[in-house]
């Protein structure tokens, strides 16, 4: 059983304790035991379901559109995501992918976009992506090479991306290219681009340790209407970072969901394992490895909701949420690795739960900033900070 006393600290309201409890009991039911060879039939069937049943109106914002609130609610985005990430990593996945792939639209559409696209992401009934990384631009997006020429009242879109999760089942992507207004990252706009629009080419998709869509994109002369830019031109570094800072505080979320579920098995395991004569519990090893591993898992806990309770108030999260996501990540990773021991030869076998959450963990250090790239986006914050102090 998991433990879920966290609901009672005072990051939270009544209504997101009663989110929380609503959506164990709908995941159990749903999505715990949803696995298969087929991961774009799962996925979409994942998103529909999310969204028949409502819970995809929380990954965008505006009830005008269809959201459960004006405002994006971080608090309930990272309970929805580490509750599914517990039961099902690819329920957490698609979940993820609608609030990423469409919360640029959200923080920054005009009326015209969201009433276009926000209301069938919140049913399920469009899937998005969010296309942001390339072969040689991913944290240095500085880097990037795609091109968006204006011509006339149509942007031309030229070049790759790559890494890009839905790729090749999504029905919108939030794309970035550079439109030349300066150098580097502001140099930089975003665009809505439907699949299937004349010149996009799903080049390649991508097979990973931990199955889910993914695609290399290829644009060739692609036209789309100039009334697709997201924002103002050369603003789109800005529309990437103020959707990213919603959403890699949810990321912190699904690996504590993963590492609560990883906790759970390796106590399961340790009370009812014999060996020797005794259980595994019995041990002075295992309990002072599953003391560390609940340990940590509160220590990441604590990071993550106290940055998703910052951003609701409406406070500047940059350092907290890479906080956030450094530590759970890290440590559900460690968490993980630990219960696979416990498991033993078992622990290694091809769909046991710990093993699946073995593979599953591994992408979360890397994906929405890369381990190294929170350190220096908190190193970064911290030098900030101590020479506005001494200013």
């Amino acid at each position: 059983m998991a433990d879920k006393s966290y609901l009672d600290w005072p990051f939270f309201e009544p209504r997101h304790r009663a989110l929380a409890e609503s959506l164990d009991a709908w995941a159990a039911e749903h999505v715990a035991d949803r696995h298969g060879p087929d991961v774009d039939a799962l996925c979409r069937g994942l998103v529909r379901d999310l969204g028949q049943a409502g819970w995809l109106r929380h990954a965008i914002g505006g009830t005008a559109y269809g959201g459960a609130s004006d405002a994006i609610d971080t608090r309930a985005i990272c309970l929805i995501r580490e509750t599914l990430a517990r039961h099902n990593a690819l329920a957490d996945f698609a979940f993820a992918m609608q609030g990423l792939g469409s919360g640029a639209i959200t923080l920054f559409g005009s009326e015209a976009h969201k009433r276009t696209y926000l209301a069938r992401v919140a049913k399920g009934a469009a899937i998005s992506a969010f296309a942001l990384s390339e072969p040689e631009a991913g944290s240095d997006v500085a880097a990037m090479e795609c091109a968006a020429t204006l011509d006339g009242d149509h942007y031309v879109l030229t070049g790759e991306k790559t890494w890009i999760s839905n790729g090749g089942i999504a029905d919108i992507y939030v794309l970035f290219a550079r439109t030349g207004e300066a150098p580097g990252a502001r140099g930089i706009s975003a665009f809505i681009v439907e699949a299937g629009t004349p010149g996009f080419d799903i080049a390649e998709r991508i097979n990973v340790i931990a199955p889910h869509p993914l695609a290399r994109l290829k644009f060739t002369g692609c036209r789309i209407p100039a009334a697709n830019l997201l924002g103002e031109a050369g603003q789109g570094f800005k529309v990437a970072m103020a959707t990213l800072d919603i959403f890699r505080t949810s990321v912190a979320a699904a690996a504590l969901g993963m590492a609560r579920r990883a906790l759970d098995e390796a106590l399961q395991r340790a009370t009812t394992r014999r060996m020797f004569g005794k259980t595994l519990a019995d041990f002075q090893l295992t309990q002072a490895k599953l003391a560390e591993m609940a340990t940590g898992v509160d220590a990441a806990a604590l990071l993550t909701y106290r940055a998703a309770w910052q951003r609701d108030q409406g406070q500047r999260v940059t350092k907290e949420a890479a906080m956030a996501k450094l530590a759970a990540t890290e440590t559900a990773q460690q968490v993980i690795d630990a219960a696979v021991q416990m498991f033993g030869g078992l622990g290694v076998v091809s769909e046991q739960p710990v093993e699946r959450l073995y593979r599953e963990i591994r992408s979360l250090r890397i994906y929405e900033g890369a381990t190294e790239v929170q350190q220096m986006i908190i190193g970064r914050e911290l030098l900030r900070e101590t020479s506005a102090a001494t200013a």
